[in-house]
């Protein structure tokens, strides 16, 4: 029977951790252990949690001394399962409750091929999408599938591009070969990542439907100001210089910059100037330090062909890009 150990990061926010451990003890698939990993809380979160778990053999507790941010916390988790031995790790986020039927879904998608399975994210209410898969276009810019939509139109079990790191399982032997997430993103697109890498080196991602968890939207980030803003700027390029492969580098290069700018302005126009230019130089600083030379240990150990990548790039602008997607009509007709 295959072991799995599930991760939750806490950072202050204990109430919503509770409730996300409370959802995952009554999971029906029985093989598992919880690690709560606290990311370095200043409120309550320790004592409660220590708890916890001398209350309860299948909990575990690590505690980070500062905020390592949703990668590094993570990484933390993931590093004690495959020390310990776990066949799988699944991540959780602490503001998400899970179906009882969850984990036992997400363990019967994995297979010989497929080593990150995930499934139906919906909001909290259960009404709206939250997220199917993650998704890259040939823009240069991820985004979550199905967002928002209702939940009656959700997508039918399928082999997709990545998986969100909220709710999803993972081969431990994955990690073992193409390495933890990269905590030069700190948070944010470090999901989509893991699986661009993923899928270079060969390996499949499936979305199950049946394996429902419910999501409370932003609970974490909107803890800082201007944080998402200045993610997104420093992670986005990030994302395409480590991952696009030589063949494609050139025309999804060229829309990406003509769609940053855009973006870039925009945030300006709404008042995230100065949060967007502190993405954008901290992303200048992480490509050069890190992610120009990732590039060439991932692209090296490719084992796909370019003509397969190509085909899981979504073919279009991400859906919320409506105003960009008029603009586009008025230029080219399209």
């Amino acid at each position: 029977m295959t072991s799995s150990l599930i991760v939750i990061l806490n950072w202050n926010g204990i109430e919503d951790t509770l409730k996300s451990i409370d959802s995952l003890l009554k999971q029906t698939y029985k093989e598992y252990d919880i690690l709560v990993v606290d990311n370095g809380s200043v409120d309550n979160s320790i004592s409660i949690l220590e708890l916890l778990v001398a209350e309860n053999n299948k909990l575990h507790l690590i505690k980070n001394s500062s905020n390592l941010g949703f990668a590094g916390g993570v990484n933390t988790g993931i590093s004690y399962s495959i020390k310990k031995g776990y066949d799988t790790v699944a991540l959780f986020n602490n503001d998400a409750v899970a179906d009882k039927e969850w984990l036992k879904e997400l363990i019967g998608s994995l297979s010989t091929n497929v080593s990150i399975s995930t499934g139906l994210l919906l909001t909290e209410n259960g009404k709206n999408i939250d997220s199917t898969a993650e998704m890259y276009s040939i823009w240069g810019m991820p985004f979550p599938r199905s967002r928002g939509k209702k939940v009656e139109s959700a997508p039918d079990s399928n082999y997709i591009f990545g998986a969100t790191g909220g709710a999803t399982l993972y081969k431990t032997s994955l990690f073992k070969e193409i390495g933890l997430f990269d905590e030069s993103f700190f948070a944010y697109y470090e999901d989509v990542d893991i699986s661009f890498r993923a899928q270079l080196a060969g390996h499949k991602i499936f979305y199950n439907k049946k394996a429902m968890a419910y999501h409370k939207q932003g609970a974490t980030s909107k803890k800082i100001p201007g944080f998402t803003v200045y993610q997104t700027f420093k992670n986005i390029p990030l994302l395409y210089i480590k991952n696009i492969p030589n063949g494609l580098l050139i025309p999804v290069g060229f829309r990406l910059f003509f769609l940053y700018w855009l973006i870039f302005g925009n945030a300006i126009k709404n008042g995230s100037g100065t949060h967007a230019f502190r993405g954008w130089l901290a992303g200048v600083w992480y490509f050069w330090t890190k992610a120009f030379w990732s590039r060439f240990y991932i692209q090296a150990r490719k084992a796909v062909s370019t003509s397969y990548i190509r085909s899981l790039l979504w073919e279009d602008l991400p859906p919320e890009q409506t105003g960009l997607r008029k603009l586009r009509k008025i230029l080219t007709g399209k």
